[in-house]
């Protein structure tokens, strides 16, 4: 394509999305209300940013942060620390933390994104060294499939119901918060009694409601994906039920000192500031996202969500169907990248990835999901994953290379 007819068929599908943009705009005003209003509850000052060292006592930036989040999240509290390193660190930390020798757990939506699965049963460090089983069923349609989730609470004793609120590798769609609440009442309906968990990676901010105001008694992400807005340097979070909280404090330092100390001496500030712009940021992300669908769907791409659907997570799934325009894809995405612009990216065995993994990361923050990037397993059906933007124009500027590439 040339670029007058890109350029054309960038503002058709613009024009065309009007309603949807004006949707999330709601949306993000909303959330960004609701971090506001976390701030002046918990009464930020500039004293909030200042870094602490040694065991970081009194250390009222990363108290306050916490307290900051916990509301944000409607959740009785919130671990919140810059030495949790990834999303993939938040769950394991979480799920080391509440599970016991022996116990089981139901995941709801299948089998977990590639890099937990050898935190489940990946060698002596594993949940299943420690005798803990993870049992799948897999999503019905796009929507859980109760009948076999009650049978299987009937059947067996679980102290954990596991959902991914992001698909992952997966070709389904995101699971939305309105789906998570009729769940969370069946699930308890069964006389389940122990945690229900969430896999929040991708979501925060995408709806109004996060899954702790809906019966979700416990989620964990990364702070350098939705949350982070694109300038926490690292982290990650883990928040609901105060008693699980405790366990995960006491997992993360010591039973002795849990969440009394630690310090963080270059300070809060980016911690304070990436949650404020947070909304924003998600907001152009999914905007950006909206119109990759629309374009490629009308070139005949295959994409997830379908064109115009509205996105429940930042991630979209294109389907390129061979090597050569997935690698050609994922390769417009670094060239308009704002850091490392110059690299030619390439497949490598990535760590906690079954298969290959080809990525553009072009990153202020290193592997910040919320910025641009795209990754792909190098598989069939050669589906190329794309998420994040930091500015809507950017996600416009990285489809227009895409598109005359392809």
């Amino acid at each position: 394509m040339n670029s007058k007819e890109i350029e054309a068929l960038i503002q058709k599908n613009e024009e065309s999305l009007e309603k949807q943009f004006a949707y999330l705009n709601g949306i993000s005003l909303y959330n960004q209300e609701k971090v506001l209003n976390a701030f002046r509850k918990n009464k930020i000052a500039l004293r909030h940013f200042n870094g602490t060292t040694g065991y970081g006592s009194e250390d009222v930036g990363r108290d306050t942060l916490k307290k900051v989040y916990a509301d944000v999240f409607g959740a009785e509290a919130c671990l919140v620390s810059p030495f949790i390193v990834s999303g993939t660190h938040a769950i394991s930390l979480a799920l080391f933390s509440v599970l016991k020798h022996g116990e089981r757990v139901l995941s709801v939506t299948g089998r977990p994104y590639d890099t937990l699965l050898k935190v489940i049963d990946g060698g002596e460090m594993s949940l299943k060294a420690d005798d803990i089983t993870f049992d799948y069923i897999p999503l019905k349609g796009a929507d859980f499939d109760y009948e076999k989730i009650g049978n299987a609470l009937k059947e067996n004793k679980y102290s954990m119901v596991y959902l991914q609120r992001s698909r992952g590798y997966d070709e389904r769609e995101a699971i939305s918060v309105d789906k998570m609440l009729p769940l969370t009442e069946f699930v308890r309906s069964c006389g389940f009694d122990g945690c229900i968990f969430c896999d929040n990676c991708y979501g925060e901010f995408v709806e109004k409601k996060e899954p702790t105001e809906v019966g979700v008694d416990l989620v964990a992400g990364s702070l350098i994906k939705n949350i982070g807005g694109g300038i926490t340097p690292t982290g990650g979070y883990i928040a609901g039920k105060q008693k699980y909280i405790d366990r995960a404090e006491a997992r993360l330092t010591s039973p002795s000192i849990a969440g009394e100390v630690g310090s963080y001496a270059f300070g809060y500030q980016y911690f304070y500031e990436g949650l404020f712009l947070a909304p924003h940021v998600v907001n152009q992300a999914l905007k950006g996202s909206l119109l990759i669908g629309a374009v490629m769907g009308e070139l005949g791409y295959h994409t997830v969500p379908a064109p115009f659907a509205l996105p429940y997570d930042i991630t979209r799934s294109v389907m390129m169907g061979d090597e050569e325009k997935l690698l050609k894809f994922i390769q417009s995405v670094q060239y308009v990248s704002p850091v490392d612009s110059f690299v030619e990216v390439a497949p490598w065995n990535m760590p906690g990835y079954e298969d290959k993994v080809v990525m553009a990361a072009g990153c202020f923050v290193d592997g910040a999901s919320i910025e641009l990037s795209c990754d792909a397993p190098l598989r069939e059906p050669y589906n190329a994953f794309i998420q994040g933007g930091l500015t809507y124009e950017h996600v416009v500027i990285a489809l227009k290379e895409i598109l005359s590439r392809l």
